[in-house]
């Protein structure tokens, strides 16, 4: 079996993205001074080096990183070591310039940016198997090589081709998945238009068309532009494993749900060593470390539970927004131990020193333009003795009570062409839902709705459009035997191949929820409805309605105006030993919060009502102890009752009762006992 921590590294990881190339060697010694002063453990090196590495065809150049490896490992840093396949050098496009993809509108790319790459190029596979292979032949029994990071970001910028080798590549696809063209014809529902084919040479991409495009076919690419990147990952894995056992082999996600929406990230889950994430905010007026505990939560979720390692993140601003605010004094380290605090083994940034040209200079760095004598830098010198202090929760797991169901598929599905609404968004339902159980303090795994969630008392369904009748079998069963369901609108509507599921709607949640839908009623903009319970009390909503019919569910919350009104809004199932609660239309932050209350109570979860706002306590557990994370992201001083005494472990002092957490601080306690 493949390794699954980094090797060599017996401290938490602390580093970043490491490209000396862009600098004078003369910076290097410099550098390592500044990396042992920092306490950084771990560097990524090379991600974008092919152009130095194969300077022309077949011909390659490895003394400088001969040089850099060797330097680190002198100086006692690991290196997470990448294959450049991220970005093919430029005499290899001259070469292979249908190696650039080509957009739905039949615009090739050019060479010029990162990551225009055609996957289902058979040069660029060749070439990016050779400079794996050599990179592996020359450094797999490297001192000072920790892991292994193949490719860069898979599916940023570009995720999909729709050149003619693609094409060829997608037929393939759908007669290894389908078989026939008759099969492909019954999942697409190619009687509709006009549209069935009688051989597998008739099918193209889903390219422009003057009106939407069939939404299977449209599905179907989505998964098989994923599958062919994982394809092309899959291949770089296996040299590395073949030519450097015992190294572990990974790639870093982007999970945040804002980021990245080409991946299926439960399948690549399986294949990596170790799952890596990238995370950066997004400043947008939001609570941005609500979406930063969810990406951690997402990415913890994607590793089956299993510590997971932060490979990059920002010391300040990014450069990519429209606005690019700085990070307030500590949000740095409040960034990074939050990451830590649910299940990451450390924190790495990008990058080590802030670039002077390229795309990304004013992207913020370990080591600012401004030099040491910066807040940046001090931050980082603090930030890296605290991580250093943590190094004793290695291997531990992060504790959650919920699951949120989420699916990359049902997304892909949902965002195609003429949907009911176009103001329903499946990630803002859950992120709103997310925040929602965080400000009761209860921590969440994300699962695929196929996964076992017996060991949950409460499993919220934000959003979930595709749903197969396994999925909807798996909920059912999850109910009868006492779990608590929470599902919204607009689930269970179509299957695996974005065909509405026979009957009623919701289709297979019918039964457990205990009624159907007999029509939508999307909103307006600026239209809204009004939800009632029988005491009088009142919920606002927008977006979306139905016409719900209970069939054996209760009534909770009334529709009090517009077309549904006298209507089930909000309603309760009891089956078996459990309960499944619905909501039909879009509820605000007060409405989903009430909601949850009750749910709450129903699966029998204790609302942490002696805990601020914007203050997150988690806990990991393992061999090693239990620790409980505080992360105070308020400008007052607060107070966190301590269930033990135990030992805090950055300030080394006892902490019994009720545990002090400075505003903007993090506070960690290894629990006595």
């Amino acid at each position: 079996m493949p390794e699954t921590t980094p090797r060599g590294l017996t401290r938490l990881a602390f580093g970043g993205d490491y490209n000396p190339e862009q600098w004078p060697e003369s910076v290097w010694q410099e550098d390592v001074r500044l990396m042992r002063e920092a306490g950084v453990t771990m560097v990524s090196v090379g991600i974008f080096s092919w152009a130095l590495l194969e300077p022309s065809p077949g011909t390659y150049d490895f003394g400088w990183l001969d040089r850099l490896l060797d330097l680190l490992h002198e100086n006692g840093v690991r290196v997470d070591l990448g294959t450049p396949t991220a970005v093919p050098p430029a005499w290899f496009y001259r070469a292979h310039p249908d190696a650039l993809p080509v957009t739905a509108e039949g615009v090739r790319y050019e060479f010029g940016s990162r990551a225009a790459i055609c996957h289902s190029n058979t040069d660029y596979r060749a070439a990016a198997a050779a400079v794996t292979t050599k990179l592996a032949e020359r450094y797999g029994d490297h001192p000072a090589l920790a892991m292994w990071h193949v490719h860069n970001e898979y599916g940023v910028p570009v995720s999909a081709c729709y050149c003619d080798s693609c094409a060829a590549h997608f037929r393939r696809w759908l007669a290894t998945t389908y078989g026939t063209v008759d099969a492909v014809n019954e999942a697409w529902g190619t009687a509709f238009w006009g549209q069935r084919y009688t051989d597998f040479d008739q099918i193209n991409p889903p390219r422009l068309t003057p009106a939407a495009v069939n939404p299977g076919q449209a599905l179907d690419y989505k998964r098989f532009a994923d599958a062919t990147m994982r394809e092309n990952f899959v291949m770089e894995r296996d040299i590395l494993h073949r030519l450097s056992p015992g190294v572990p082999v990974t790639t870093n996600f982007m999970t945040a749900l804002s980021q990245c929406d080409s991946v299926d990230y439960w399948a690549w889950g399986r294949e990596v060593d170790i799952v890596t994430n990238d995370h950066y905010l997004i400043t947008d007026g939001r609570r941005t470390h609500v979406n930063l505990a969810m990406a951690a939560d997402l990415t913890r979720s994607v590793a089956g539970g299993d510590p997971w390692l932060l490979l990059e993140h920002s010391t300040s601003g990014v450069n990519w927004q429209p606005r690019n605010p700085a990070k307030a004094p500590g949000q740095m380290a409040r960034n990074s131990l939050t990451h830590v605090a649910r299940g990451s083994e450390g924190a790495m940034f990008f990058q080590w020193r802030q670039s002077r040209r390229g795309a990304e200079k004013f992207h913020s760095a370990m080591v600012p333009h401004g030099g040491t004598d910066t807040r940046v830098w001090r931050e980082v010198v603090q930030l890296g003795a605290a991580v250093d202090a943590l190094s004793e929760i290695r291997g531990t797991r992060t504790e959650a009570v919920v699951a949120v169901l989420w699916d990359w598929h049902s997304w892909w599905a949902q965002n195609l062409d003429w949907r009911p609404s176009v103001d329903h968004d499946a990630r803002e339902r859950a992120d709103a839902f997310y925040e929602a159980l965080y400000d009761r303090h209860l921590t969440v795994d994300f699962a695929h709705p196929e996964a076992d969630l017996s060991r949950y008392p409460l499993v919220v369904v934000p959003a979930l459009y595709l749903m197969t009748k396994a999925a909807g079998n798996n909920l059912t069963a999850y109910v009868r035997n006492g779990g608590t369901l929470v599902v919204s609108y607009f689930s269970g509507i179509v299957d695996e191949h974005d065909a509405v599921h026979e009957g009623a709607y919701p289709g297979p949640l019918r039964d457990v929820l205990g009624l159907t839908v007999e029509e939508f009623s999307p909103l307006l903009p600026g239209e809204r409805v009004r939800v009632s319970g029988p005491d009088g009390s009142e919920l606002g909503a927008d977006v979306w309605a139905e016409f719900v019919v209970p069939r054996g569910a209760e009534t909770v919350l009334t529709y009090a105006d517009g077309l549904t009104a006298g209507r089930p809004a909000v309603t309760r199932h009891r089956l078996g030993e459990g309960t499944a609660w619905y909501v039909s239309t879009r509820l605000g932050a007060d409405g989903i919060d009430a909601l949850l209350g009750w749910a709450v109570e129903d699966a029998r979860l204790t609302r942490r009502a002696d805990l601020p706002r914007d203050v997150e306590v988690v806990r990991r557990t393992g061999e090693s102890g239990t620790y409980l994370f505080a992360v105070n992201h308020t400008g007052s001083d607060a107070k966190v009752p301590l269930e033990a005494p135990g030992t805090e472990l950055l300030t080394g002092e006892r902490a019994v009762g009720r545990l002090p957490v400075p505003a903007g601080a993090v506070r960690v306690v290894r629990l006595d006992g």
